[in-house]
């Protein structure tokens, strides 16, 4: 894999869909695996905080959002060795406010983090589930998007609006954002709904849908009210081998990216996003 930076920006504006549990626990196997790594929660809540036992931290992700700290300040280190994590607290649901009259307030996630990017190998955004300011950030900010997708029905109408919301960014603030991948959640292949809706993914996003398949996993959900990613809670629940298998395949997918720019080769004609035109029905 380079070691140029690659920020990725976990989002969908849909609650309850395992975007936190996918950002904590990606991160943490893309530490495992050695690789530079920082998380930054972007999230009011502050659950992939909590997931690594932070709580009301004296500094946060705000105070480098409005240029108070750097994001090497606010940063703080985790039990992973290769894992730093840049935390939300209450602060931030002011931000969405505080921002809205700011200059350049969609660049400020990206003007915080350019001081660390030559720090790390990877940068995991953890966005609220909204698309408001602080989504925009994240998306400005970012390289790729990752999406992850829970297999019911109306996730598909989501993923459209998403999609569609991306490609304004892409076009009007940031022209490098693509899809890196939909991650599918809480899968059920004893549900035949659950079979229909990633058929349906498939056919509609080929190869942007990761072979990995994150299953519902109760370690997985108790794993955070330990202050743990599940590498740490319970290596051995299939939550923890399906995020394992999922971070290897992201990464093996950037690499050969990063194997193919490097070599020079043309960039393959494709609609942006790098997806059918096609959207869900």
């Amino acid at each position: 894999m380079s070691s140029r930076c690659r920020v990725l920006a976990v989002v969908n504006q849909k609650g309850g869909v395992g975007k936190t549990t996918s950002a904590v626990n990606l991160a943490a196997c893309f530490a495992a695996s050695e690789r530079r790594t920082l998380l930054i929660d972007l999230d009011p809540q502050g659950n992939a905080s909590s997931a690594y036992g932070v709580s009301n931290p004296p500094q946060q992700i705000y105070d480098a959002l409005i240029g108070r700290h750097s994001v090497k300040e606010v940063s703080v280190s985790t039990d992973l060795e290769f894992l730093d994590l840049v935390p939300a607290g209450p602060d931030l649901v002011g931000a969405e406010i505080e921002l809205v009259s700011a200059l350049n307030r969609e660049r400020r996630l990206e003007q915080a983090i350019d001081d660390v990017r030559e720090s790390y190998e990877l940068i995991l955004v953890d966005c609220p589930p909204s698309l408001g300011i602080l989504t925009l950030n994240a998306l400005t900010a970012a390289d790729a998007l990752l999406i992850p997708l829970q297999c019911e029905y109306y996730a598909l109408e989501g993923l459209a609006r998403l999609l569609e919301t991306t490609e304004l960014v892409r076009a009007q603030l940031n022209p490098r954002l693509e899809l890196e991948g939909i991650i599918l959640t809480m899968v059920d292949l004893r549900n035949n709904l659950s079979r229909q809706v990633e058929t349906e993914v498939r056919r509609h996003f080929a190869e942007k849908v990761y072979r990995s398949r994150i299953p519902r996993n109760v370690r997985l959900s108790e794993a955070p009210s330990h202050g743990m990613p599940i590498l740490l809670y319970d290596v051995h629940s299939r939550g923890a081998l399906a995020y394992l298998e999922l971070a290897d395949e992201i990464l093996g997918r950037i690499g050969r990216a990063d194997s193919t720019t490097e070599a020079g080769a043309p960039e393959s004609a494709s609609t942006p996003m790098g997806v059918s035109d096609e959207r869900p029905t």
